[in-house]
């Protein structure tokens, strides 16, 4: 991704792939969502990885292609949103760790949600080793009156070290009847799975004036490009009395002010296809080959009872 800059993220044709969604639904589960890649070259055995979260736990998926994936087993239960990183021969997944699934469902009726940043570690994607905390709350903004909640990691490396982008925080949206992530900052460590510090104050926070991040901050994944960073942020925001959720794209000079550039992918009817209708949520892009493809989930309405949340494609050739 450091080959390219940012006019040939901001000019690529990107275009939804015919097949999506290419994973929907899978062990029951009425949700699966946040994919964090790995591209053949990445990965040790030169095959594609998916790893995503259901109502169970993390899971990961393999693919020759990037589009036909088989599922490979839970990696881990109580837990959401994971970010996989490949690091000098070796495997580093950062995820949301939260309560059970019973006490998650139940903070909808005023329990307070609950949930830190782990990390996991392997050498062949089949054994990891037990998890551990790598951030925890140390920030006042990361806790509100509904919720300790630290999520949606997002790693790179820096100069100094590595910097851990999460979301922190929840908003309750009404028409969904669930919460989402309220702000979006980033903690930094001279070591990558531990000893990180948080920020004294978030680097994005839901704004009433900005059209699409008048509700909560979503999440955000940053990429160094030769000439800058781009992040893609998925904020939440009301239109007509109606929540919805878009991947917009972010510029910084620094990878730590970020400026609103457009829209990059919005709710849509796909045919008469509605599993992207009303959000689009978290993502990962990925560059392979000369091709572009931005994995992410969405999610067709916002009934709690019919919604359902699918993983798709959005890609580009540069």
């Amino acid at each position: 991704m450091q080959n390219l800059t940012f006019n040939d993220i901001n000019n690529a044709q990107f275009r939804l792939y015919e097949g999506n969604p290419i994973i929907r639904n899978p062990f029951n589960s009425f949700v699966v969502a946040d994919p964090s890649m790995l591209t053949p070259d990445e990965s040790h055995n030169g095959k594609w990885q998916l790893f995503c979260h259901t109502f169970f736990g993390v899971y990961r998926y393999e693919s020759e292609n990037g589009i036909d994936f088989v599922p490979k087993g839970k990696i881990v239960s109580k837990a959401m949103r994971p970010d996989i990183n490949y690091i000098d021969g070796r495997y580093y997944l950062f995820y949301e760790r939260t309560k059970s699934p019973v006490y998650n469902a139940l903070c909808s009726l005023g329990l307070k949600w609950k949930s830190e940043i782990y990390v996991t570690e392997s050498d062949d994607l089949e054994s990891w080793t037990q998890p551990r905390l790598a951030l925890g709350k140390t920030r006042d903004y990361e806790e509100d009156e509904r919720a300790r909640a630290l999520s949606n990691p997002f790693l790179i490396s820096t100069d100094k070290g590595y910097r851990l982008y999460y979301s922190c925080g929840q908003t309750f949206i009404k028409d969904c009847g669930f919460c989402e992530p309220r702000h979006i900052s980033f903690a930094e460590s001279e070591s990558i799975a531990e000893g990180y510090i948080a920020r004294e104050k978030p680097i994005i926070s839901p704004d009433k004036n900005k059209e699409y991040l008048n509700l909560c901050s979503g999440c955000i994944k940053v990429y160094k490009l030769s000439d800058c960073y781009i992040g893609l942020q998925n904020g939440i925001f009301e239109k007509d009395g109606i929540s919805h959720s878009a991947i917009m794209l972010l510029r910084s000079d620094d990878g730590e002010s970020f400026e609103f550039v457009r829209p990059f992918l919005i709710p849509q009817m796909c045919g008469d296809n509605n599993w992207m209708a009303q959000y689009v949520y978290a993502c990962n892009l990925t560059y392979y080959k000369g091709k572009l493809r931005l994995y992410f989930n969405a999610r067709d309405t916002s009934s709690t009872l019919t919604g359902r949340e699918c993983i798709g494609i959005y890609e580009a050739e540069v």
